[in-house]
Order: C-alpha cells, then structure tokens, then sequence
C-alpha cells in the first residue's frame, strides 16, 4: 500500500515540527499566565451585593486561579481604610497579598503586581471601562474602550502600570 502524503526530507521535517511547536506555545500560553498565580491565592472582595459587574469580575478572577471571599457590604468604608482616593474609585474594592486592588483591574496586572512586589498601595482600573473584565459580556456587544491600569503610590500619585487600548 502506497501512502498519499507527501515525502518530507529531514530539513522540511524539522521545520514543521518547529512550526508546529511553536503553534502550541501559542495555544498554551495563556495557561502559563495561570499558572504563574499560586493556586489558590486568597483574594477577599468587597462590593455591593447587588452589582453584576463584580460578580463577573469575580468569575473571572476564579478563571485565573484565585480563590475569591466576597463581602456583599459595599466598598467605601473598605476603600477609604486601604488609602484608595475616591478618584480612583470603582464598584469594588480587593485585598490580596497585601495589595488593594480597586476596580475592573485584569487578572493578569494582578498575577505581575504579586510577583514584582512594588512599593506601592495597588492597582485600579477607576470607573467602569468597557472591555475591562466584568464589563465585557454580550451586553456589551464588540465595544472595548480604553483603559489603564494604574499603579497607586502611598500618598495619592499614581502612575500607569498598564495600557490597554
């Protein structure tokens, strides 16, 4: 029985295991951004315990490793005790490895601020950006806006930690 595939000589062999193996570190990527997460890092959420957007936003923390504690309270009280000014204010407040972490703010901003461990008070993402995690679902439809991520100092300042545009 004769085979239908074409012949490929060692040189053209190598190549496509090359591209093929580079096709799977594309697909799996993704899971090494998961995997850099602890398993099981404790994130405690304050929010109202009305809000859809922060229970997405929650979904979407547990979708990247993070074992999640909500307080359906609110996040005044737990945002002015974290040092947060209310101009960087959102729908929900975080605390997790000693970092506040204010707002829509991706996983993934999360995972690098727990492994660089910056001199900092922690992250928002202030408002309620479309596109942003929690505030991206069918309702939304294709619509993302702009957003940063914003690195907060001790003492009000903040600086951009990440783009998203």
């Amino acid at each position: 029985m004769t085979s239908t595939r074409p012949h490929l000589s060692h040189p053209d062999r190598r190549r496509w295991l090359e591209i093929a193996g580079a096709s799977t570190l594309v697909v799996l990527l993704p899971h090494a951004v998961q995997a850099a997460v602890p398993a099981g890092t404790l994130i405690e959420v304050w929010k109202d315990p009305n809000c859809g957007c922060c229970v997405d936003w929650i979904d979407h923390m547990r979708r990247n490793g993070f074992a999640v504690k909500v307080n359906d309270v609110g996040n005044t009280a737990m945002r002015r005790r974290l040092g947060i000014d209310l101009k960087y204010g959102s729908c929900h407040t975080a605390l997790v490895g000693g970092y506040a972490i204010e707002g829509h703010v991706p996983a993934r901003d999360v995972i690098r601020l727990l492994e660089q461990r910056p001199k900092a008070i922690g992250l928002a993402v202030p408002g309620m950006p479309v596109g942003s995690p929690g505030m991206d679902g069918p309702v939304y439809g294709d619509r993302r806006d702009p957003y940063d991520v914003l690195l907060l100092a001790a003492g009000g300042g903040a600086s951009v930690y990440q783009s998203y545009r």
